[in-house]
């Protein structure tokens, strides 16, 4: 299987179980690996044939800015099921960086990664 990865997509979003997360909200970075079959698409230099990443990358950032959730786990598992929408996409790894989680000591992040497939 082929990957297409999208690093570093930014977007300001108002997930957390703490009021203060939800009320001032925080930049979540998010990185995708699609995996499909991109012979198709270079066989013919054909877009339709793959997957158009300038569109995943704006439906995720959707997905960020969009309805609060507790859990960066809900949001990394709605960001797998929009990216599984695609045709040809028959897997995705999704990694949820939330840098600045109210944490009490020095770090430098926290993410979730999950690994979602059509099967």
């Amino acid at each position: 299987m082929d990957r297409v990865a999208l690093r570093g997509l930014k977007a300001r979003g108002h997930h957390g179980v703490f009021p203060q997360e939800r009320e001032e909200g925080q930049t979540f970075v998010v990185d995708l690996v699609l995996g499909l079959d991109t012979r198709p698409a270079a066989a013919e230099d054909d877009l339709t044939k793959t997957v158009h990443y300038g569109i995943v990358a704006e439906e995720v950032v959707e997905i960020v800015q969009g309805e609060p959730v507790n859990l960066i786990e809900t949001l990394a598992e709605r960001i797998a099921q929009q990216c599984l929408e695609h045709d040809g996409v028959q897997e995705v790894e999704v990694i949820v960086h939330k840098p600045d989680a109210p944490i009490t000591v020095p770090f430098d992040d926290v993410t979730i990664t999950i690994t979602r497939s059509r099967v």
